[in-house]
């Protein structure tokens, strides 16, 4: 037995069938507009291969990533059917790599463009650009006022193809935003004046998952894309509408190890940091921060066994967890444990984590440890 072939502790459920209904309510809500789907980070965290092939099948229009090693792996999955953008900022080195592989280019200043040109010339090849719009992110593009007068000129350089122009939002999770309003005036308003020096774009987008929720002319002309990433798998911002009737579409499993009598006033885990007020009944759980569980559900959390909430008690270690064992008297080693997800009539949301850990469900999907097993059912 190799290591592929041992069991594993600790499995990722990821549903498929509701991945794809999830897509399936993105599309119907946007349309006519096309819906780029966002698979960076591993398609956060759930699996690139699976998920790419899932959606390049369901009717994508375009694959989103952040960086080249990203891109290969969904160019892999998909067999090359569906493009796939490069967002942001390529370095360097990744423009030639980018431009033999056929990938959409981000560019994000003219002296982008022009190394980009350069390189596509060398290569004999075209590059086909997305220009980034810094329209308040402040994190990588052209500022709207130099941008009215640089990317027609960009427009001219050898090898340059000009499919799509796009930008982001900050704050697209707080519904009537005057920021988010502010700036679609300014996108608009850059697209008329490109437009009337001649450069048109069949692919315009700014919309993001919150945009979906939250901005509804971020939908529409003369949009013609959004792109989606959390609202995939089922989860929100914390803030804002939620006007998709998305479903979570994954299940975090785990085992009992241990069940055993704990005596009264003993301590739990490392820094001593639970102390048993009675004699207790409690169970250690096969899972861990390296598996994803956060330190924050320490002493305030809960996993399901058996259809129920049992508190974590004591810190969370790497591999292990402990629990009180109140609800679940017959629990015995083996037990299944659902450590996000539904077990029976109960379930713990991604939303619970990342309330939780002040954080959001992006980076609750995204901490999922690289030795759980990913299972697609």
């Amino acid at each position: 037995m190799n290591a592929d072939q041992a069991p594993s502790r600790v499995t990722l459920d990821v549903s498929l069938d509701t991945l794809f209904g999830n897509f399936r309510k993105i599309q119907d809500a946007v349309a006519p507009l096309g819906v780029i789907v966002v698979l960076k980070a591993n398609a956060y965290g759930l699996g690139m291969p699976r998920i790419a092939e899932a959606l390049g099948r369901g009717g994508a229009a375009a694959i989103a990533v952040a960086e080249l090693s990203e891109a290969l792996s969904a160019q892999e999955a998909t067999g090359g059917r569906i493009p796939v953008l490069i967002l942001g900022s390529l370095l360097p080195s990744e423009i030639e790599p980018a431009l033999r592989a056929g990938f959409r280019i981000p560019v994000a200043s003219p002296a982008e463009a022009r190394a980009i040109s350069d390189a596509a010339t060398r290569l004999g090849t075209d590059a086909i650009c997305h220009f980034a719009i810094d329209t308040g992110m402040s994190r990588v593009g052209f500022l709207p006022e130099e941008a009215a007068a640089a990317l027609p000129e960009i427009a001219r350089l050898p090898r340059i193809r000009c499919e799509g122009i796009y930008s982001h939002f900050p704050t697209a999770n707080l519904p009537g935003d005057e920021p988010t309003a502010a700036q679609l005036d300014v996108f608009r308003a850059l697209l008329g004046q490109i437009a009337a020096r001649g450069l048109r774009f069949p692919m315009v987008h700014i919309a993001n998952s919150d945009g979906i929720n939250n901005v509804a002319a971020a939908c529409a002309a003369p949009f013609t894309h959004v792109r989606t990433g959390i609202n995939l798998y089922g989860s929100f911002d914390p803030l804002g509408n939620r006007r998709l009737q998305v479903q979570p579409v994954l299940t975090l499993r785990a085992s009992l190890a241990q069940v055993r009598q704990v005596k009264a006033g003993a301590t739990i885990g490392y820094g001593r940091t639970y102390t048993c007020p009675r004699d207790m009944l409690v169970g250690t759980v096969a899972a861990g921060y390296a598996d994803g569980l956060p330190l924050a559900l320490s002493n305030r959390g809960t996993l399901l066994i058996r259809g129920r909430h049992c508190p974590v008690i004591g810190r969370i270690c790497m591999d292990y967890t402990t629990v009180a064992l109140d609800q679940v008297p017959d629990a015995a080693p083996g037990d299944e444990v659902v450590c996000l997800g539904r077990q029976g009539d109960a379930a713990i949301p991604i939303d619970t984590w990342a309330s939780l850990k002040g954080t959001h469900a992006y980076e609750i999907l995204c901490s999922i440890g690289s030795r759980v097993r990913r299972r697609y059912v």
